[in-house]
């Protein structure tokens, strides 16, 4: 169904801007508001409504109206909303415990030395 409304979508944008491109000009407006010409309205004198006018307007709104029903459809879509829902949960890693200097049934040698770690060299 949003594939069939962005086809309709793609072809009433094709005929708005042909539409657009067919009309004439009105020959003032932006273009004569400085340079002196006497004209009673900003963009130009009001012109005769032809079927190219109303034929822009019409495509136009439904433009617009195609638009915000596409726009609900793809917001109520049951995809996920970000990156991060879709991906599935991976278990947290195991960080392996601190190997044990003593074993906990036998206490440690006398002086506090452990096998295997350099012992100071008495002094004479």
């Amino acid at each position: 169904m949003f594939g069939f409304f962005l086809v309709i979508l793609a072809a009433i944008c094709l005929a708005l801007v042909v539409a657009v491109l067919l009309q004439a000009g009105t020959g003032g407006g932006l273009a004569a508001m400085g340079g002196g010409s006497s004209s009673d309205t900003v963009f130009g004198g009001r012109q005769a409504t032809t079927i190219l006018t109303r034929g822009t307007w019409w495509l136009g709104g439904i433009f617009l109206g195609l638009a915000l029903v596409m726009a609900g459809m793809s917001a109520k879509a049951s995809t996920p909303r970000s990156v991060l829902e879709s991906q599935p949960t991976a278990p947290m890693p195991v960080i392996p415990s601190a190997p044990q200097l003593f074993d906990e049934a036998q206490p440690p040698p006398e002086g506090g030395a452990v096998e295997g770690t350099p012992q100071p060299v008495p002094q004479n």
